[in-house]
């Protein structure tokens, strides 16, 4: 029997640590679950929000509405000659999933560790990082669809993938659930070390041929020394993408910012750090009443304790106005907000 909850506190379910509270909440174990939910016309009728880890999302005020924590787990794998096909449950921690794989010579999602979340937020975000997509693995999910009550199979295409984008957050959001994600990895590794970092980070190490567990390792080196861990100060990683704007207005940019980190994006198309932006604007570290940029990457926006939704919103908003204003470029939020 499900168990729905009142008036529950989210503040341990969002790794911002927001003190934020839904009028009802039921957690999620199973997929049948989701049946059994849905026979009751109300939930229908009411505001939904789906939650995984909690890892991308600003509670700017209460949810008034239904509060679904998909909690569904398991591993399986198979392999077809030199081809590995992963199933995982929505409700995986992401880097458990990673490091499944790694610890297996796995070879394909090394590059995506310590990327916060579960394995059912992945394909919505189409998380990436350090030149790998999750598109670049991602053979299908597995999705309640809330309305027929019925689950369906989306193929890659389906999922119409951009950056950090998908149909899951266009035409078909809130209207399904992923209960589950299938990736095709390979036991061949096709080492990306695109990103200089890495290449800087290896050598660092003496390591000319890395292994997959090498990069991950790398990685997640990386990662830690540039973003504050969520257990220890309330953060949901990245808040902003890193623009992607057309060659002409780069060229603009450039000529008054010769030293713009940029990374090239194809078709007529170029990527910039949106931390650079934001740092070059005066941000990086800075303290703005109980929330505030992380000193080691300005892209990240932190709560330093007892900060409100609406508090780290605002401070989001100040760092767009100054980012256009200085450089004509118009960050958009990588971070759903939840209002």
């Amino acid at each position: 029997m499900l168990q729905i909850l009142e008036n529950f506190s989210l503040k341990n379910f969002n790794t911002f640590g927001i003190d934020a509270s839904a009028r009802y909440f039921v957690e999620i174990n199973h997929e049948d679950e989701l049946v059994e939910l849905f026979m009751d016309p109300q939930w229908l009728q009411m505001p939904r929000l789906i939650l995984g880890g909690g890892s991308n999302m600003l509670f700017v005020k209460d949810f008034d509405g239904l509060v679904i924590r998909i909690n569904i787990r398991g591993i399986e794998h198979r392999i077809n000659h030199q081809e590995v096909f992963i199933e995982a449950g929505a409700g995986e921690v992401w880097n458990d999933l990673v490091n499944f794989c790694v610890a297996r010579d796995y070879a394909g999602i090394e590059n995506l560790s310590l990327i916060p979340g579960s394995v059912g937020a992945s394909p919505i975000q189409n998380i990436g990082a350090y030149g790998v997509e999750l598109k670049d693995v991602f053979r299908s999910c597995r999705a309640f669809e809330i309305a027929t009550g019925e689950f369906k199979t989306f193929s890659k295409e389906d999922c119409q993938f951009g950056y950090r984008d998908s149909i899951f957050k266009n035409e078909l959001k809130e209207k399904l659930i992923i209960v589950s994600v299938k990736f095709q990895l390979s036991l061949i590794p096709n080492i990306n070390l695109k990103y200089g970092a890495i290449e800087q980070e290896l050598a660092n190490r003496n390591i000319s041929s890395p292994t997959i567990k090498e990069v991950s390792q790398v990685v997640s080196h990386i990662r830690v020394s540039k973003l504050p861990d969520p257990s220890t100060i309330g953060n949901a990683g990245s808040f902003f993408k890193n623009p992607v704007i057309a060659d002409e207005q780069f060229h603009e940019v450039q000529s008054k910012f010769p030293e713009v980190v940029h990374y090239p994006a194809g078709d007529g198309l170029v990527k910039l750090a949106a931390g650079w932006l934001i740092e070059q604007c005066g941000w990086k570290g800075k303290v703005v009443g109980h929330t505030g940029t992380w000193k080691n990457q300005a892209l990240v926006l932190v709560n330093h304790g007892g900060a409100t939704g609406e508090e780290v919103y605002s401070l989001s908003s100040q760092i767009i106005d100054s980012v256009y204003t200085k450089f004509g470029i118009v960050l958009d939020r990588e971070v759903n907000i939840i209002s």
